[in-house]
């Protein structure tokens, strides 16, 4: 069987209809790269022996880089390789994500990290940059530790999230003043506003039903920071912003609000309501002894 052959075959039906697949989607490139990584393990002599040994890559990469561009040099078939032995089953590959966005979640040795990423990109239809800035960013290092193991990459069938998985610590916040020059109030205020701007850094499925939600208990007037609903969990969330480190009373205060969407603005279809408090800094005391199952505390991070 002459391997080469058939990997140029296959460059050469993707060049040619290069322009046809521009109107459509790029299943077509991942199959590509992905039988071109197949065809070089196999002509490496199997996975056990294709991860040693790159003088066939080398002298592949030279003749097709010729004929086809640098998207075919040897770095690039050695990223097709990496890309059959990381996911060996074609049928698993989603066409959501595109060649560029698998070339920057290839590099991630963690299998789980990989996988969230791949989640990502699927769930909120991240972009290349977007993704960038994420993996950049250490999104899947804010994690809660037990959101961490066995991630698998979700389908049609497996799709279930939680709160759990759409919480990160921190929540970083592009910031483009110096907060030490103005007051706590305006920091507050500051805060709030980069949150609704960048509302996704909570996760999936946030869509903003209020800034400073007036709420009126007993004639007395009282304002949430931030009013979520999420149509992922199909639920209500509260968010209260402070700009220090959490205290006791700020538990209750959320707790407060939570109860009150409960009981005036959800529905009897939607899921029960839940509260996330976002501090500057934590207090595990505080945190550890937070009973209520629906209060979460994150941390925020001016950028």
């Amino acid at each position: 069987m002459n391997y080469y052959e058939q990997v140029e075959n296959l460059i050469k039906n993707n060049e040619v209809n290069k322009k046809v697949r521009a109107l459509q989607d790029n299943s077509e490139t991942l199959y590509t790269y992905w039988n071109i990584g197949r065809l070089i393990v196999e002509a490496q002599g199997g996975k056990k022996r294709a991860k040693y040994g790159d003088g066939l890559i080398k002298e592949w990469g030279c003749k097709l880089s010729e004929k086809y561009g640098k998207n075919y040099d040897g770095p690039s078939l050695r990223r097709a390789r990496m890309f059959y032995l990381e996911f060996p089953i074609c049928g698993s590959l989603n066409h959501k994500l595109t060649w560029t966005h698998y070339r920057y979640i290839l590099p991630i040795k963690n299998e789980n990290e990989r996988n969230y990423y791949i989640n990502r990109v699927i769930l909120d239809n991240l972009s290349v940059r977007d993704l960038r800035r994420e993996i950049k960013n250490k999104s899947f290092d804010r994690l809660s530790y037990k959101d961490k193991n066995n991630i698998e990459i979700i389908s049609d069938t497996n799709l279930s999230l939680s709160i759990d998985d759409m919480i990160k610590d921190p929540i970083i916040l592009k910031s483009n003043i110096d907060t030490n020059e103005i007051n706590e109030k305006a920091i507050h205020n500051y805060i709030i506003s980069l949150l609704e701007d960048k509302f996704l850094e909570l996760g999936t499925g946030f869509a903003l039903v209020g800034h400073e939600y007036k709420i009126v208990i007993n004639n007395n007037t009282y304002h949430i920071d931030l009013l979520f609903y999420n149509y992922k969990l199909n639920a209500f969330i509260v968010v209260e912003v402070k700009t220090r480190a959490v205290k006791p009373q700020d538990i209750g205060q959320l707790q407060f609000y939570v109860s009150y969407v409960e009981n005036n603005i959800k529905d009897s279809n939607h899921n029960k309501t839940i509260g996330i408090l976002i501090v500057k800094k934590k207090n595990k005391y505080v945190i550890e002894y937070t009973t209520s199952p629906d209060i979460y505390v994150t941390t925020y991070m001016l950028n």
